[in-house]
């Protein structure tokens, strides 16, 4: 008997050091007749709408920006799978890791932030994956976080989490039910930067749980040369208006550019134009101050 576990131990160790990648399953909440969430403004889209939108984001996130992560949706359109065919299919795949994309609503308008929903406090792997989430929603995309939540939290207990076999978290990006917030999830602006805070919590953790996967593409993309120098603040999937609020308050003009390319950035924008790289440093220390921490200085002809 010692021998028999003895040798199963091995070959679970084996199988462990084996993995050369790692499986996520995004799971847009809700779809087809099951709208989800409400706004007070019948004009803005359903919960449904937004959470596929962002999880389809953040997924072409995950498959342009990292390699050795194997991504599956449990939707892609405007359809319902059962909380059953969810869990079914994430367990079938044996996924390394599940993650609901939702929004979230409540009778009290003024309630706001975003959460990060584990099965309990059991659930240590999730809770730090959750934590990630929630500190790049607060510290990076500017949101107001509410934290880490749990059955305890929410008087019951969520199917996707509880009966999913691996890492499960159930990520809610804002109220729809605040008018503030609903305006800005609606937005591909809003819709960009959740997005991409997933994306980033996502590959700074599985970066430090799987040291031994490279995840990290090391092909640059190739500079530009020539005298003129400029800062991208960011780059999207789809276009940004260039008069929203959170442009207007660096204090100079924003300019949009579309790129041909293969990538899945379409859209990348820029500030000020210089003609040496000392005198674009002071402007990109005002921009990273001012929302954009990610902010960089390029050369073009």
């Amino acid at each position: 008997m010692k021998f028999f576990f003895l040798a199963l131990t091995l070959c679970l160790n084996l199988f462990a050091f084996g993995k050369d990648k790692v499986i996520v399953v995004i799971d847009p909440g809700h779809g087809g007749s099951d709208p989800g969430h409400l706004s007070h403004d019948k004009a803005l889209k359903p919960e449904k709408d937004l959470n596929l939108s962002i999880a389809l984001k953040f997924g072409k996130y995950i498959e342009e920006n990292l390699i050795n992560v194997e991504v599956h949706y449990t939707r892609k359109t405007d359809i319902y799978p059962s909380l059953d065919e969810r869990v079914d299919m994430a367990n079938e795949l044996n996924a390394d890791y599940f993650i609901s994309v939702h929004c979230n609503g409540s009778a009290k308008s003024t309630v706001y932030g975003t959460e990060s929903h584990v099965h309990n406090w059991g659930s240590k792997k999730a809770v730090r994956l959750a934590t990630e989430f929630e500190n790049q929603f607060e510290n990076r995309a500017k949101r107001r976080s509410r934290g880490v939540k749990t059955g305890e939290d929410r008087g019951h207990s969520v199917q996707v989490l509880k009966y999913t076999k691996m890492t499960s978290v159930l990520v809610e990006c804002g109220f729809v039910t605040n008018t503030s917030e609903a305006n800005y999830l609606n937005s591909v602006y809003g819709q960009e930067i959740i997005a991409s805070a997933l994306y980033r919590g996502f590959r700074d953790f599985i970066q430090r749980e799987h040291k031994d996967i490279d995840f990290i593409n090391t092909e640059k993309e190739l500079s530009q040369s020539g005298e003129v120098y400029k800062i991208q603040i960011m780059s999207s999937i789809d276009p940004v208006e260039t008069d929203i609020a959170e442009f207007k308050k660096l204090g100079v003009t924003v300019e949009r550019i579309k790129v041909e390319s293969k990538s899945m950035y379409k859209y990348k924008y820029y500030v000020g134009k210089f003609s040496n790289k000392k005198e674009c440093k002071a402007l990109l220390k005002k921009v990273k101050e001012n929302g954009f921490p990610d902010a960089y200085i390029v050369k073009f002809e």
